[in-house]
């Protein structure tokens, strides 16, 4: 493999050193153990801030999906550092993290962008992206024997959310995972961020993508990841997987103790019978 996308957050977000990133995250999930086992599940949804903040939360759902088998893991991510015209997938070989190689699922990732005017083969959005590549060592450490498909929205319009929808639902089957990164509203009080993040976690629950597409566009609430959440849950639809339950919801404040300006966090799991 020649073309690897390198560890570009690590020490930041998370640990760089292997020891204690594996560390971290086994803390993580033996505090978060779940109570009850969610079986056929078609994909997640997980925050993406630095792990002190959002690792608990992302901990949550990862445990639901512990020593499952997938084939592959579609990671669909906002972009946050570069601004593009439609979605990108990862065109190289492998992502790097402290925990070693994923590779890329290239079958998959072609059968993606095939005819789609809006998804295409780059590395636009790939370059710095933290909000996909948080995900990783959480799925390394849950996991085996899997590849990635790192996607990147650069717009997160109806049309381009539905057109991704559509393509997930044509060519996904029980060993593919979805993985949706998203955090909630930002730089709010925490009792503003609750109303507007509880909105975010109803339709989730409800399974009301198409309102949540709504709330979203007209900004009666935030997500940085909107787009990932909605693509997935729709791409469930369509695969007549129609249950979602969010598992874990927090703030930035909940471990800073500054509840004057949060990040609200969310994790969420979708399923069919």
């Amino acid at each position: 493999m020649e073309n690897i996308r390198s560890a570009h957050v690590a020490g930041q977000f998370y640990p760089a050193d292997p020891q204690q990133l594996r560390s971290e995250i086994n803390v993580f999930l033996e505090t978060t153990k779940p109570v009850n086992e969610i079986k056929n599940i078609f994909g997640i949804v997980s925050p993406h801030a630095g792990y002190v903040y959002s690792g608990k939360t992302a901990a949550y759902v990862y445990n639901l999906i512990k020593g499952n088998n997938y084939k592959r893991v579609v990671i669909i991510s906002p972009s946050h550092s570069e601004y593009f015209p439609g979605i990108s997938v990862y065109n190289g070989d492998a992502y790097e993290t402290p925990l070693g190689l994923l590779e890329v699922d290239k079958e998959f990732v072609n059968k993606l962008v095939e005819n789609s005017k809006t998804i295409f083969k780059g590395v636009e959005g790939h370059r710095n992206e933290h909000a996909l590549e948080v995900q990783l060592p959480f799925l390394q450490s849950v996991l085996n024997d899997f590849r990635i498909v790192p996607v990147v929205m650069g717009e997160q319009g109806r049309m381009y959310v539905d057109e991704l929808a559509n393509k997930l639902s044509e060519i996904t089957d029980d060993e593919t995972l979805i993985v949706s990164s998203s955090d909630l509203s930002h730089f709010h009080s925490k009792s503003e961020a609750d109303k507007l993040d509880s909105i975010v976690e109803k339709r989730i629950s409800r399974f009301e993508f198409d309102g949540l597409q709504e709330d979203l566009d007209n900004h009666s609430t935030e997500a940085c990841g909107g787009g990932p959440i909605v693509a997935m849950m729709k791409a469930a639809a369509l695969k007549d997987k129609n249950h979602a339950l969010v598992v874990h919801r927090s703030d930035s404040g909940d471990v800073s103790g500054d509840n004057r300006e949060v990040v609200g966090y969310l994790s969420a799991v979708v399923y069919g019978d």
